[in-house]
């Protein structure tokens, strides 16, 4: 469900004005197919006076329609006089149920020139911690499977960590994390 059917608009900005808002009608990679699929990526040309050096957009969609809710990976901008590409991560949901509920977003350019991927990498730390912080609660006990030694290492919810992990642990929820060196 990280597709949407809703409209998206985007308005593109740089150092000479801007686009104005722009409704994504149809992509150039299927005329068939639906656009927005989770995984696809679409195409579309958006005609528009040179802008320049381009800082930020922002993207969004109306909301209407069921499952209006959208993913958004990033965003490239590929400029046909200065042959540059303008790289826009957002690696977020346009959803009013999810996330912090906004479905319009605005967006800096990523600057290519400092260690090339290093923002999208940080950007997956972080959606990664998002959904696994939930095991490292209070109450929560965790075990650690050695493979090599076939041993458990348990951290307590009391801050004890015990070499001799047992599976059946009193404070309730065990998580088995799988490591190998």
């Amino acid at each position: 469900n990280a597709g949407t059917e809703a409209d998206v608009y985007i308005s593109v900005y740089g150092e000479r004005g801007d686009t104005g808002s722009r409704q994504l009608l149809r992509s150039q990679k299927s005329k068939k197919s639906k656009k927005f699929l989770k995984g696809q990526t679409d195409i579309f040309a958006v005609e528009a006076v040179h802008l320049g050096h381009l800082y930020k957009i922002v993207i969004g969609h109306n909301g209407l329609g069921s499952g209006s809710g959208w993913f958004l990976d990033k965003v490239v901008i590929k400029d046909p006089i200065t042959y540059l590409d303008y790289t826009f991560l957002c690696h977020r949901w346009l959803d009013q149920g999810q996330d912090d509920g906004n479905i319009v977003r605005e967006l800096a350019v990523t600057d290519a020139s400092t260690f090339p991927g290093r923002q999208e990498l940080e950007l997956k730390r972080k959606e990664t911690w998002a959904a696994e912080k939930w095991k490292f609660r209070k109450a929560n006990t965790l075990q650690f499977y050695n493979r090599l030694t076939h041993g458990f290492i348990c951290l307590n919810p009391d801050g004890r960590v015990d070499a001799l992990g047992d599976t059946k642990n009193k404070y309730g929820k065990v998580f088995f994390m799988w490591m190998h060196a």
